[in-house]
C-alpha cells in the first residue's frame, strides 16, 4: 500500500506496510518445529535449550522475533507433549524512506479505528524505517499511520490512508 505524506509533499512517499506476525499454532505451520518439519519432538526440544543457551543461532518467532529464553523452551515442550504451540503476536512496520534531505526522522501512530484517534507509539522521530509493535491483543484490528519529521522539527500529515492489521486470534 502507498501512503503518501504532504509535509510539503516532500517528496515524501511513505509506502507503509503493517505485516502481523506470530500466527497461532493451528495455522500453516507450527512455530514449534523448530528442525522444520511439521512435528514438534524431542529434536526440536533440545533446539531450543540450545538456542536459549546460546550454544546455537536464535531464529525463532516463538516470543517475538529472534527470542530465545525458558518460556519459548517450556512452548516447545509443550507443543512436544500435544498441547499445541502459543506464540505471541506482533505488527512488523516497513515504509519508503523519503528522498527529502532535511528529514530527521519519523514517527508511528496506531489506533483502533481507521478514523482515529490515533496515539504515537515511538518517543522520539526515529531514523529507522521500519518499527515493531509488540503490544497487539490476539483478534484485535489496528490501524497505523507514519508522519516524517524535518530538522526543526515540523511534523507531516498523517500517511493516508491508514494501514491495517488484523492480529489473529488467539
Amino acid at each position: 500500500m502507498k501512503l503518501e505524506s504532504n509535509f510539503r509533499r516532500l517528496a515524501i512517499l511513505l509506502g507503509l506496510l503493517a505485516t502481523v506476525h506470530g500466527l497461532a499454532w493451528s495455522q500453516m505451520q507450527n512455530a514449534c518445529a523448530l528442525s522444520g518439519d511439521a512435528t514438534v519432538s524431542a529434536v526440536d526440544v533440545q533446539q531450543a535449550i540450545n538456542m536459549a543457551l546460546g550454544l546455537t543461532t536464535c531464529n525463532t518467532n516463538i516470543d517475538g522475533a529472534d527470542v530465545c529464553n525458558v518460556v519459548v523452551v517450556q512452548r516447545v515442550i509443550d507443543a512436544a507433549l500435544g498441547e499445541g504451540c502459543v506464540t505471541n503476536h506482533w505488527v512488523s512496520l516497513t515504509w519508503t524512506a523519503s528522498t527529502s534531505s532535511n528529514v530527521a526522522g519519523y514517527n508511528v501512530y496506531r489506533a483502533t479505528a481507521s478514523t482515529g484517534p490515533f496515539t504515537k507509539m515511538n518517543s522520539s522521530p526515529m531514523n529507522s524505517t521500519s518499527a515493531l509493535d509488540n503490544t497487539v491483543v490476539p483478534g484485535q484490528t489496528y490501524y497505523y499511520v507514519a508522519t516524517a519529521v524535518n530538522t526543526s522539527g515540523v511534523e507531516s500529515a498523517y500517511s493516508s490512508p491508514p494501514v491495517q492489521a488484523v492480529v489473529p486470534s488467539p
